[in-house]
């Protein structure tokens, strides 16, 4: 094996010999000097031939063998399990992995959950135009760190003159809770134009899962280039983020299906009711 792969090596210069040699051999012994020159050209052209589809073959090869190696690594690493247990955790991982890898493919980055409101708010502070967002009911933002600092880069976004626009979707109960109404009217106040959206009103809700699994709840899109998703279900990643145009034209489309069910709410004394609940009572009086 040694010795071929020397042979093989060698090649050029053993072709290259060749053709000098007979070059030599018309030339001092059948006298064709014509012959020989020929003989000589055509010698080190195709030495020059094989050295350059050598080195492409060789090249080629050593790339084909990386990814061989890198496409087989993680199954043949696997395939070393030998516990059963440990390998269906190994089976378990994979498939986990093989998910992510998924999502990827489909333009979509998984983000954990400080991750997640990190990108949010660099999202919000390179927003130019608008801000749109849908939200469930979450007590946490005048408490929680990373709500509270990712709502700081909704104030700055405001500053810059960006609108932004906030759906709540709720239960209806869940729109008179003390701590909902001092959200509500924080951001008010601020300048976000928030409006709600309960849950009973959208025709896919059901009783079991009270949610239309076609339409998600918790996502934004700023500035029609960039969108972030919640996931719906705990698990290893929070949320995800992508700026692929496809994916964020539905996102756009969903927000509209949201808006579409949404109602306009407005400060009135102490408490945020609904516009349509004012209206109602001044025509009343």
């Amino acid at each position: 094996m040694k010795f071929r792969y020397k042979l093989q090596q060698m090649a050029v210069f053993i072709e290259f010999l060749a053709g000098a040699g007979l070059a030599i051999f018309f030339h001092l012994v059948l006298h064709n000097e014509m012959a020989s020159y020929l003989i000589f050209g055509v010698g080190v052209l195709l030495s020059l031939a094989t050295y350059l589809l050598r080195e492409g073959i060789e090249k080629t090869r050593t790339e084909l063998t990386d990814l061989y190696h890198q496409a087989h690594e993680v199954t043949y690493a696997i395939s070393r399990v030998t516990d059963a247990e440990c390998q269906a955790k190994a089976q378990e991982l994979l498939a986990n992995t093989m998910r992510t890898i998924t999502m990827l493919q489909n333009g979509f980055i998984p983000l954990d959950e400080t991750e997640f409101y990190l990108d949010g708010a660099k999202c919000s502070d390179a927003a130019t135009l608008r801000i749109r967002a849908v939200d469930p009911v979450t007590f946490g933002w005048l408490a929680r760190a990373t709500l509270v600092n990712f709502y700081q880069s909704n104030l700055r976004a405001l500053e810059r003159k960006v609108n932004i626009t906030r759906i709540f979707v709720m239960h209806r109960e869940e729109f008179v809770a003390p701590e909902f109404q001092k959200v509500m009217m924080a951001q008010l106040k601020d300048g976000v134009d928030i409006r709600v959206a309960f849950r009973d009103e959208f025709p896919g809700a059901n009783a079991v899962s009270d949610r239309d699994t076609n339409i998600p709840w918790d996502f934004a899109v700023y500035d029609e280039q960039v969108a972030t998703e919640v996931f719906p279900h705990a698990g290893k990643y929070y949320g995800r983020k992508t700026n692929h145009p496809a994916e964020v034209e539905k996102y756009l489309h969903y927000y509209q299906l949201v808006e579409h069910n949404a109602h306009a709410v407005m400060i009135e004394g102490e408490q945020v009711t609904l516009a349509s609940d004012v209206i109602a009572t001044t025509q009343q009086k």
